[in-house]
């Protein structure tokens, strides 16, 4: 196909504004003219022509340079490849068109080969969109995945070509989510302080009221309060962009993962720790948890459930706090799962609460399929539970609402999770004990399943984790005497010198002091008596 280079002059007649071409009077001077290039294209499929057409070289070597590098592309695709030629083609005339740099040879090559886009123009938020409407999960989870590509990831690097995306886009990303939490944090302050200066502002008088409402312009012109991006939703966007760049690689869209490389702050999740008699006093001098995750220990434990004895759904409580079941697997607990007889639950399904709205579903991973044993306690409160809702189905007669659930509200319907937590706060409180949140209350059963020796696969087994060390890592903190008693027992283990030397000292100190005051054995006491008795008769005067 036929292609050239050419020198092209741009200057134009003051008069009538068209080109001079080879008519300028300037145009054999060495640096007065650009040159330009053009190439032949393969014809579209009805015929017509096309071709790649560029100017502004400073010199032909340039030019031809570029001439060289379009028919090095256009000799990727074999003759006898009409699809291949068809895609170099437009590749070239959207090159051609838009005016951008013209692709390495290489890296065209392998994208041809590998039947991605040759362009490689699509940008971060497109992709990010084809994403998403690509997910079937759960509705929860498509809402946080939209939820971090709306917020965070498409203001920020959304307009960014895909292809190009680099792990330094990304560093530059979370520098500015925190850059701008302290933004959020300077803006929460200063509305905090006008609306605090404004609650002292008296209401009579007329200056007062004209302040009140300078003040209150003055605070609606300030931005709302708003939440921070904390450690562990960064984590969550960071998450999110790798499983989306993931897809992109097994697409064949991209070769690198830019998010599997950068580098955030690190998320330290907080430790189950037990509520002991230090940190109570302590909570009740200052109202203030020593952790977000608190744990009751088995006496508080007890003290709660006979407090709640009494509650409607003291059977969800009950068995949240031994079988350590999460919220929504016990609002979503079906009869036809629990085998009262054989003494066991099949964990099968949830309900999860997106926004306020709640929806069954399964549960999360293959772990939380899972069979929960039950003692004989629990048995005998889930069937005096069963026996208060079949009292309850009677009463409402035709509308009971038959949901098949465990527990459900009065009227048989599904319990609201966010309403059982708030219900779980409100009985905390008014028990008097130290707050712990509801899900701490399967915390609870996990620690309490440790400190019984419980091994841990079983503990794992019945929480529904998939690798016994989440097991270890959330519950490493134990009961108080539980840890003692390890304690002991390790200390036991090594034989020391200076241990046997002082036992033997405390012995012999022991001894002399049982043989001083006749507290000693039996026939060490008489002997003492006896003894005390001759040293009476020497002293004794003679008459």
């Amino acid at each position: 196909m036929k292609g050239s280079t050419y020198r092209r002059c741009s200057c134009r007649d003051p008069k009538t504004g068209k080109e001079l071409g080879t008519s300028c009077p300037k145009r054999n001077s060495r640096n007065h003219c650009t040159y330009s290039i053009r190439q032949e294209l393969p014809p579209r499929e009805d015929g017509s022509r096309r071709s790649f057409a560029r100017g502004g070289y400073d010199s032909r070597k340039a030019a031809q340079a570029d001439l060289d590098h379009v028919r090095a592309l256009l000799g990727l695709a074999e003759s006898d490849d009409p699809e291949g030629v068809e895609l170099i083609a437009a590749m070239l005339t959207e090159v051609s068109s838009e005016k951008t740099p013209l692709p390495e040879v290489e890296e065209t090559r392998r994208r041809l080969k590998a039947g991605q886009d040759l362009i490689g123009s699509l940008t971060v938020s497109e992709w990010l969109d084809r994403w998403l409407a690509g997910k079937r999960i759960r509705k929860s989870g498509l809402n946080r995945y939209e939820t971090d590509i709306r917020v965070h990831l498409k203001p920020r690097i959304g307009n960014r070509r895909l292809d190009r995306l680099r792990v330094s886009h990304l560093s530059e990303m979370f520098t500015d989510i925190r850059d701008a939490n302290s933004q959020i944090l300077e803006q929460n302050v200063q509305r905090r302080a006008a609306t605090d200066e404004l609650a002292a502002v008296p209401w009579k008088g007329a200056e007062n009221r004209a302040r009140r409402k300078a003040m209150k312009a003055a605070i609606d012109a300030m931005p709302p309060f708003r939440r921070v991006t904390g450690p562990a939703t960064r984590l969550h966007v960071k998450a999110t962009l790798r499983a989306a760049l993931n897809d992109a690689i097994g697409q064949q869209i991209i070769t690198f993962n830019a998010a599997a490389h950068v580098e955030i702050d690190p998320v330290r999740k907080p430790k189950a720790l037990v509520w002991t008699d230090e940190r109570v006093a302590k909570w009740e001098q200052t109202g203030e948890k020593p952790s977000p995750v608190m744990v009751w220990t088995p006496k508080q434990t007890g003290a709660f459930l006979d407090f709640v004895a009494e509650d409607r759904l003291y059977a969800m409580w009950h068995l949240i706090a031994f079988r350590g079941l999460r919220r929504g697997e016990a609002c979503g607990q079906p009869w036809s799962e629990t085998n009262l007889d054989t003494h066991s639950l099949t964990v099968s399904s949830q309900l999860v609460q997106d926004g306020w709205e709640v929806e069954t579903s399964e549960p999360k991973t293959d772990s939380g399929y899972r069979m929960v044993a039950l003692d004989d306690d629990t048995v005998n409160v889930l069937k005096r539970h069963r026996e208060r809702q079949d009292a309850d189905r009677e009463e409402w007669g035709s509308a009971w609402v038959e949901t098949g659930h465990v527990f459900t509200q009065e009227d048989g319907s599904w319990l609201h999770p966010g309403k059982v937590t708030d219900l779980f706060e409100r009985l905390v409180i008014a028990s008097g004990l130290p707050p712990i949140r509801l899900h701490d209350l399967r915390h609870g059963a996990a620690t309490l399943m440790l400190a019984a020796d419980i091994d841990i696969k079983i503990v794992s087994d019945t929480l529904g984790h998939s690798d016994t060390r989440i097991t270890r890592d959330i519950y490493q903190s134990v009961l108080p005497q539980v840890g003692k008693n390890a304690a002991e027992a390790t200390a036991k283990l090594v034989p020391l010198q200076r241990k046997a030397e002082a036992e033997k000292a405390a012995r012999k100190v022991a001894k002399a002091k049982a043989k001083k005051t006749g507290k000693g054995k039996p026939e060490d006491k008489a002997k003492a008596q006896a003894k005390a008795k001759k040293k009476a008769k020497r002293k004794k005067p003679k008459s």
